[in-house]
């Protein structure tokens, strides 16, 4: 699944709709938010539209109207990608490509791109390429590259079996593949955690690019991955930290998102097992974030569908020097 990203550097259109449980300042934060992603993933952005709607068109998510003009700034730009802030259902991908005559995605296929690209160990790659195939599986169409021409078309279709058939059972077998590869890994990971029971385990978690990593860079004098881009790393990283002589295991994990999509904290809450059995959470906020409030409460969310939410939660209030900076400009 995974393809190295292209180093041509493609030009995106972004949209997001205004809607009666999301006005303009919030629908504008979240085009914000699928910039960055975009900019992660090494695009760039020309312009955002926005549509006050009261739910998706069910056929081309905005209405006709707001589609030819997308479609106009798209022809006379030259723009390689439309992005769409929400997920995207298989019809509305294949009439929005059709009327705007490039590629289509949802911020969900962008996330997953960023994924790809992240994943550095085989445990992540794996994970990775789980969601990817989870996400795929309901999407499948005609249009669908056959999958068999990978495995050999000898012996595989059935007498009559249609194509898309063979496809969605060739992706179901891979999902079976890698999830078994996956409790494999968790065996390993299982006897590890095993190992360093005796200490005290701290995790840090948080909204992704709030600087996880440059505080346990800080604590433990590591040289984990810290940039300023959105799923900076991955995997869990686990250091022993002492402090004032007192040992302690601190652990960093992958940030959380909004809308983030739930097969892929299915697929990495063997990842955030590290946080399942933390004895202590540490939850870092970026104050400095104008929607900071709002990064707390997806984490407290994403934190109660992980059932760890009844742990000690200590809240630290990073980038506090930039927030001093904005309040004062």
């Amino acid at each position: 699944m995974y393809t190295p990203p292209t180093k041509i550097t493609e030009k995106a259109v972004l949209i997001g709709l205004i809607t009666p449980t999301q006005d303009k300042d919030k629908a504008t934060e979240y085009l914000d938010e699928l910039k960055f992603l975009l900019e992660t993933a090494g695009g760039v952005s020309m312009k955002y539209f926005m549509q006050s709607l009261p739910y998706p068109e069910p056929r081309t998510y905005v209405g006709s109207g707001k589609l030819i003009e997308i479609a106009n700034y798209i022809s006379e730009n030259q723009i390689d990608i439309a992005i769409f802030d929400d997920e995207l259902s298989p019809s509305q991908i294949r009439n929005l490509e059709k009327a705007l005559k490039c590629k289509v995605l949802d911020r969900t296929t962008l996330i997953l791109d960023i994924f790809a690209f992240r994943a550095k160990t085989s445990y992540a790659k794996i994970q990775v390429e789980l969601a990817q195939y989870q996400y795929l599986l309901p999407r499948l169409t005609r249009m669908w590259t056959h999958l068999e021409k990978q495995q050999g078309g000898i012996g595989l279709k059935g007498p009559g079996e249609k194509e898309i058939e063979t496809d969605r059972r060739i992706i179901k077998d891979k999902i079976s593949l890698l999830k078994g590869k996956l409790k494999e890994i968790d065996k390993q990971k299982i006897t590890q955690r095993k190992s360093r029971e005796a200490l005290v385990r701290v995790a840090l978690v948080g909204y992704t690019n709030v600087g996880k990593s440059t505080i346990m860079n800080l604590l433990s004098k590591s040289d984990i991955l810290a940039e300023n881009k959105l799923f900076a790393t991955l995997d869990t990283t686990v250091r022993k930290v002492v402090i004032e002589n007192l040992p302690f295991l601190l652990s960093d994990t992958v940030g959380f998102i909004r809308k983030l999509p739930h097969h892929l904290i299915e697929s990495f809450k063997s990842t955030l097992d590290e946080v399942k059995e933390a004895d202590i959470l540490l939850h870092v906020v970026d104050i400095s974030h104008p929607a900071f409030e709002d990064h707390i409460q997806v984490v407290n969310k994403t934190l109660s569908e992980l059932t760890v939410n009844d742990k000690p939660i200590f809240i630290v209030f990073n980038k506090i020097d930039a927030y001093s900076f904005i309040k004062n400009h």
